[in-house]
């Protein structure tokens, strides 16, 4: 199973901040939607990611206290990525290794979308389940 299949599974409904934005308004975004990353887009491009995991290690530095900190100071620059062509059991491997638990997915310069750990271990688990099924 590829990457792509993810996608066009999950659709490719992209939630996105740009790097100016308060990181208070980050965390309604993500708490309203129900999600755990959002995409952080400069000039029409991906800047990088902002996951729950830099909210709270920004928390834990600063007392619990943001204050008037912005999304700029805080998100990662270098998520690592992933193409549509990929194997999911290759991409599992690179998630496990750097700790990665929201992947954008890049056609050469284009966003397609964003893979979750979740959806790398439902897609994996339910490829098992067929295959078990087809024994």
């Amino acid at each position: 199973m590829q990457v792509r299949e993810i996608i066009q599974l999950k659709g490719g409904t992209l939630y996105t901040a740009t790097p100016q934005q308060p990181l208070a308004k980050a965390i309604d975004t993500m708490a309203e939607l129900d999600v755990g990353s959002l995409v952080v887009m400069e000039a029409g491009k991906m800047a990088g990611m902002l996951t729950f995991r830099e909210v709270l290690e920004a928390l834990a530095r600063r007392g619990g206290v943001l204050g008037d900190v912005s999304i700029d100071a805080i998100y990662e620059r270098n998520p690592l990525t992933a193409t549509p062509d990929l194997e999911v059991m290759e991409l599992r491997g690179a998630m496990l290794e750097r700790h990665a638990r929201y992947v954008p997915v890049m056609d050469g310069g284009t966003l397609m979308g964003v893979v979750s750990f979740h959806d790398v271990a439902k897609a994996v688990y339910e490829e098992q389940s067929f295959e078990n099924r087809m024994l």
